[in-house]
């Protein structure tokens, strides 16, 4: 027994000083209590059949979890602790011992539903048993050995907690009845899809520390060293694995490890554990019974090989404990952490350096299981409150699916980000499926929607291009002169680098340009073209996505940076899209750095509305461009002639909007995927939000930027500003 309370210390600081005996008798206790009444209420809902079935060998009837909690405290707190306690009846410690070996044989696992009797109303009386001789015991003084096994016993029946509810959800998602655990049953709240985030690497410290309690699978505590690398802030969703089936992810076998394709071929897999496709419609079984999949919320309920099948399609791959502990300890800005379902890592489940069992009977507790399993890492929605740690290990087999398991998605740092084809598939399926339904406009720009908006900026009612144009030559000495000698300027969403050419005349000193757009058609011609033009200066294009981390070439390492993102294209990202993206910029290019914005002012309605609808219907063909390209790279079958395109100004959010309008009721098919449209059904696909010098000022602010000088032109509007990063 004092090595299991060696290794729950192994590491931790020096201890508070004690509280009185009263004080911490009564809170241990209070928490017995606590503990032990919420298991009541958790079954509170099911009938008396729904808790002697047993599922499969791996899920126990309900009634027995019960009873086991129960078995525990009585074996391992009552009897070795109150003279001349007598057991509730014999026969228990044979029909409720789970896999300890050293208190004697038990009745086997897989046939756990056959145990009708002892009847139920017999297993809460042993409950009530046991429940009072703990209350007596509770009421005097615990020696350090006998509340350590307090503790693990209530974690474990909190264990058993969550197994619990996991094992009647797979019981009642057999009936055809669809009962559900509980009704009322509050689901996670689904939300964004992830960003990456960038963690530091080197010597870090692993294990649980300052805990009350912790599994002596948790420590001992120890030091790993690990390379830098970028982790997901939130866990893959609904809407992103409908993705990866509609593209095949179940049918690839070079996606899948080979004892993963084995099971998926063998087992049939062709989604998440739990769905069922009613026509188009997936749903599936949550503690609040049947619901239609939300493409917004989470992945549930799927395997370490689906996991890691995603993971490669993605161009990602999963964290390793030790990253996901590091990250969690790290950064304040993960989402989801032990909330919604428990995560997989590329941990195999092992002893830490100097793990050693206890030589008694509950040092069988983790470490007799530390053989073919992997490490899950947060909690889940089922899992009780206070329950977890970001130290806490959970384990399960590579095949298994029935727990709440889900994924967060990792990078090596600098490594292959995920294929943009990909990318797209999966914005589309969760734009399409969402309410109301909604396209990223950073997909308008392939090689023919970079021509349309370049068609769209000749058009005689679009005044931005122009404008800036205008302020920009006007302004050229001023405004350069933020930029230092030999410099690199760094421009977002490029496109033909036209404006660029108004700084570059004004600025001879830059020594060199990194133009990064996501239509490598539009830099090749724009990098072609400034090569020839401008024969001294380093032209190192970058195909990417600025919505996601900044990252400058190699070529321009030790150079200082000035980013350059014209055209008010921070207006077409939410305020809070928008927040992100500068401070992405600021992280990038670090304090002090310059950043050159041009944002389009607020102005009179007809002026902005004729901007984005003109009279020749150039930014209607712009607009309809994106059903092009899904038909064309994504397998879609949109009739795009029967989509108007429509622009809006939102006053209220000072923003025009813009939408693809159904002209009538239709389906339509993309990656294999259905979706309806009721006529008059929009795609909501882009927004041009419209800004004033101090809704631009508070906005910069938001995103760690001061603005240092700003230029306002004459009707119609538009601004300049130099922002330096604080």
């Amino acid at each position: 027994m004092q090595a299991l309370i060696d290794s729950l210390a192994a590491d931790a600081p020096a201890a508070a000083p004690p509280c009185s005996t009263e004080t911490a008798t009564s809170s241990l206790a209070e928490r017995y209590r606590v503990v032990r009444e919420r298991t009541r209420r958790l079954v509170a809902s099911l009938d008396p059949e729904d808790m002697v079935v047993q599922s499969m060998p791996d899920a126990s009837p309900a009634k027995w979890h019960l009873a086991h909690t129960t078995w525990f405290f009585e074996t391992f707190l009552l009897g070795p602790n109150v003279p001349g306690y007598a057991v509730f009846d014999e026969q228990f410690g044979f029909l409720f011992n789970s896999y300890y070996e050293a208190v004697g044989p038990r009745h086997p696992r897989p046939m756990r539903g056959l145990l009708t009797r002892p009847p139920l109303e017999r297993v809460f009386a042993y409950r009530e048993h046991v429940d009072t001789h703990m209350r007596t015991l509770l009421a005097t003084p615990l020696d350090a050995d006998t509340e350590a096994l307090l503790r693990l016993g209530l974690a474990h029946e909190e264990q058993h907690q969550e197994l619990l509810v996991m094992d009647v959800q797979h019981l009642f998602a057999q009936s055809p009845l669809k009962p559900a655990f509980d009704p009322a049953w509050r689901l996670p709240v689904p939300g964004r899809v992830a960003r990456f985030r960038r963690v530091g690497g080197g010597p870090v410290r692993i294990g649980a520390v300052d805990e009350p309690f912790a599994f002596d699978n948790e420590g001992p505590r120890h030091t790993v060293w690990l390379e830098p690398f970028d982790i997901a802030d939130r866990l893959v969703t609904n809407g992103q694995w409908l993705a990866f089936m509609g593209m095949g992810g179940y049918r690839r076998a070079d996606l899948w490890l080979s004892d993963g394709w084995a099971q998926c071929r063998e087992e049939g897999w062709e989604a998440p554990s739990y769905w069922q496709r009613e026509g188009e419609v997936w749903s599936h079984m949550t503690p609040a019974g049947w619901q239609p999949v939300d493409p917004d919320a989470a992945v549930t309920h799927v395997s370490y090989y689906e996991a890691d099948a995603y993971a490669r399609w993605a161009g990602a791959r999963l964290p390793t404990e030790a990253e996901w502990e590091h990250a969690v300890r790290s950064r304040r800005d993960l989402e989801q952490v032990d909330d919604v379902a428990w995560q997989w890592t590329a941990s195999a489940y092992t002893a830490y350096p100097g793990f050693r069992a206890s030589d008694d009977a509950v040092g069988e507790y983790n470490g007799k299981f530390m053989s073919g399993q992997m490490v899950l890492r947060g909690g889940a929605m089922v899992t009780p409150p206070g329950h977890t740690r970001v130290s806490y290990r959970n384990f399960y087999r590579a095949g298994q699916r029935w727990m709440f398991s889900g994924l967060r998605l990792a990078h090596d740092a600098g490594g292959e980000r995920e294929d943009e084809r990909d990318l797209f598939l999966r914005d589309t399926l969760a734009g399409l499926a969402a309410e109301p339904k909604a396209f990223s406009p950073k997909y308008f720009y392939d090689g023919a929607g970079s021509a349309l908006f370049e068609a769209i900026c000749a058009t005689p009612e679009y005044y931005p291009t122009r404008t800036e144009t205008a302020l920009l030559k006007d302004i050229a000495p001023e405004l350069t002169a933020c930029i230092p000698e030999g410099a690199a300027l760094l421009e977002l969403g490029s496109g033909a680098s036209e404006k660029t050419r108004v700084l570059l005349d004004a600025a001879p000193w830059i020594a060199a340009y990194v133009p990064l757009d996501i239509s490598p058609d539009a830099l090749e011609g724009a990098a072609e073209r400034l090569r020839a033009a401008y024969p001294s200066l380093e032209v190192h294009p970058r195909v990417g996505d600025f919505t996601r981390a900044i990252e400058l070439p190699a070529e321009v390492a030790g150079r200082p940076v000035v980013a350059f993102f014209p055209g008010s294209t921070i207006g077409n990202f939410t305020v809070a899209e928008a927040v992100e993206l500068l401070r992405s910029v600021r992280s990038g290019l670090g304090a002090g750095s310059r950043f050159i914005v041009g944002a389009d002012q607020v102005k009179d309605t007809g002026t902005l509305i004729a901007a984005y609808d003109d009279a020749e219907g150039v930014t209607a063909a712009f607009n309809r461009n994106v059903l092009v390209r899904i038909n064309r790279e994504l397998g879609g079958d949109f009739d795009v002639g029967a989509f108007e395109h429509r622009a809006i100004w939102n006053a209220y959010r000072a923003r025009i909007e813009m939408h693809l309008v159904s002209r009538h009721a239709q389906r339509v098919t993309v990656a294999g995927q259905s979706f309806d449209f009721a006529a008059g059904e929009s795609i909501h696909t882009e927004n041009s939000h419209k800004f004033t010098p101090t809704s631009f000022a508070a906005l910069a602010q938001a995103g760690g930027w001061v603005v240092e000088r700003e230029w306002v032109s004459a009707d119609p509007a538009f601004g300049i500003y130099v922002l330096k990063a604080v």
